[in-house]
């Protein structure tokens, strides 16, 4: 009995340590919409220009090497949260018929239990990436992204298929197959708007207008559009994938903050049910000893 209810209070305090951090989350991906439209706007803009060739990264080419990026947590206690990566990566392996050990396939994890499973698998694993913080910031998420981008430019991949958790509501969160690379624009702004969750506190903020509306502005543009559009489309990928780390983080604590509900109802009725039987069992016990002096004092009449 001491011993469930221990347990149910560790894990009480982990469901509230989980819920603060989801909305924390949520919080962070939606302070980072505006700078993410603004560098979205700069993009179209700048790729819109005929004079200016555009960066390597924002074209698309023959696609022979693709590189699986499997984001996880680094702990478990999550619920299903981590097992729905894993099915949605091999639901993703299956419907293209993918060998994962042909060499023109390669993987990097984001997380240790991702790390694990392609371990197991004998997966290819070119790099891996662990701890990423709670309460991420933006400078986290940039060794991903550069991985990413001198990758790509060394062609060691043509492409690269993120596959993380988006946050749909406390009790719900999907996991999704997006390409990340090459660059595209609205494919970014499809992720961007996706950072609003469908119920809950947050729900309630409506999408930002899109500051891609097609209307010509003009910009002073120093040292020189070129030379500024290289430098901004790796920037508009790290902006990606910090809001795909924001997602996965939101989705991580609201599973955990469910499953630890339910671990500690599950330690509540547990603990209310072995009351019950000691009661039981210290009251049949008192019983058959107030049965045994009764006896005893009418044999010694």
């Amino acid at each position: 009995m001491k011993s469930v209810k221990n347990i149910g209070q560790i894990t009480k305090a982990m469901e509230l340590v989980s819920a603060t951090k989801m909305r924390r989350g949520q919080e962070l991906a939606l302070n980072s919409r505006p700078y993410s439209y603004a560098a979205l706007e700069l993009l179209g803009i700048l790729s819109g220009f005929k004079d200016i060739p555009l960066p390597e990264i924002l074209h698309k080419r023959t696609i022979e090497k693709t590189v699986f990026v499997l984001m996880s947590s680094d702990k478990g206690l999550a619920g299903s949260f981590n097992g729905a990566i894993v099915r949605e990566f091999e639901r993703y392996v299956k419907t293209n018929h993918i060998d994962i050990h042909d060499p023109k396939y390669s993987f990097i994890a984001i997380g240790q239990k991702s790390k694990s499973y392609l371990d197991r698998r004998g997966a290819k694993v070119i790099a891996s990436f662990n701890h990423v913080g709670d309460f991420t910031k933006p400078a986290e998420a940039e060794p991903i992204a550069n991985f990413l981008v001198s990758g790509y430019m060394r062609h060691d991949f043509d492409s690269a298929v993120l596959f993380f958790t988006t946050f749909v509501t406390a009790l719900r969160q999907d996991p999704v197959a997006r390409e990340f690379l090459p660059i595209n624009a609205d494919a970014i702004k499809q992720s961007i708007e996706e950072t609003i969750p469908r119920a809950g506190k947050y729900s309630e903020y409506a999408k930002s207008e899109t500051l891609l509306d097609g209307e010509i502005k003009d910009y002073v543009i120093e040292p020189s559009p070129r030379e500024v559009l290289a430098e901004l489309a790796p920037q508009l990928l790290k902006i990606r994938v910090y809001h795909a780390i924001l997602e996965a983080n939101a989705s991580e604590h609201s599973a955990r903050r469910v499953a630890m509900k339910n671990a500690s109802d599950n330690a509540s009725d547990l603990s209310d049910s072995l009351t019950m039987v000691y009661n039981k069992s210290r009251q049949a016990a008192i019983t058959s000893q107030i049965i045994e002096v009764t006896s005893g004092a009418q044999a010694a009449e």
